[in-house]
């Protein structure tokens, strides 16, 4: 599925053909929080069928990705071992491609770094998330 068609997807409401969430690891389920209310912060929202999770971003780089050594850990077979890097930075998070396979996607261009705004949707292998400032 192309990202432009995951993109008309979740302009729908619909996020993918499998849940999302079941992708993550135990580790970072602990983290998150469904997606009723939150403090202000930054977030990368997994949007499943049955529930949102949120899970938030500190000052410290995310490294994402099927290795298990990935801060957001993402066990699904279309998700390079190192994938992507989220880097906080004063005005806002960037997210740098890190060498994957099959590329890392905001809102439905491929890019090897791109500054996220809220709201922007994110496609690394077939998993969407979308980034979110609160």
């Amino acid at each position: 599925m192309s990202s432009q068609a995951l993109i008309h997807l979740a302009a729908d409401g619909i996020t993918e053909r499998f849940d999302p969430t079941a992708c993550l690891d135990e580790r970072v389920r602990h983290q998150a929080t469904l997606a009723d209310p939150v403090k202000p912060g930054r977030y990368i929202q997994f949007q499943g069928p049955e529930q949102t999770l949120l899970i938030p971003l500190e000052a410290d780089p995310v490294h994402i990705g099927r290795g298990l050594a990935a801060d957001l850990h993402l066990d699904e077979s279309s998700v390079s071992r190192r994938h992507a890097i989220l880097v906080p930075r004063p005005s806002g998070t960037r997210i740098l491609d890190d060498r994957s396979v099959n590329g890392t996607f905001v809102n439905g261009r491929r890019v090897q770094q791109a500054d996220l705004r809220d709201g922007d949707v994110i496609v690394v292998g077939r998993i969407m998330l979308r980034y979110l400032e609160l």
